[in-house]
Parts: structure tokens; sequence; C-alpha cells
């Protein structure tokens, strides 16, 4: 096994985690903002929102995937 190879791996996984944590995070402040405009109905900056939150929500589950997919071959390196 080539711990180095397997090391740097890991590094990555922990980088695509905070990515995943970012966009969750940038998720969480659209929906404050989506909460305000109930207050102050904003059609534009709605639609905005709307779309910004989709377009988040995808790039999770995008991440989410590749994070899963690289967790298995991380783990088919490790002996057994």
């Amino acid at each position: 096994m080539d711990e180095a190879k397997l090391e740097r791996m890991r590094k990555i996984l922990s980088k695509l985690e905070d990515i995943k944590n970012t966009q969750e995070s940038s998720i969480d402040k659209i929906n404050h903002v989506i909460t305000d405009l109930f207050q102050h109905p904003d059609p534009k900056l709605e639609k905005v929102m709307e779309d910004a939150h989709q377009r988040a929500s995808d790039n999770v589950d995008m991440v989410r995937e590749a994070i899963n997919q690289y967790e298995e071959r991380i783990q088919k390196m490790i002996p057994q």
C-alpha cells in the first residue's frame, strides 16, 4: 500500500468535506434571506434566492456523491 498516496487522498477528501460544508452554510444563509423576504417581499430577489438555493443544493448533492465514491476508493486501498 502506498501510504503517501493514501494520505494525499485523505487530504483531498477533507477538502471535499469542506466544500460540502461551505455549500450547506450558503444554503442556510440563503434560507435566512428567503425568510426575511416573507416580511418584506421582493419578487426579483426571491427568484434569485430560489435559483441560488437550487444551485447550492445541486452542488451539495454532487459533492456528496463525489465524497461517497472517493471514500470507496480510499477504502479499497486499505488492506483488510
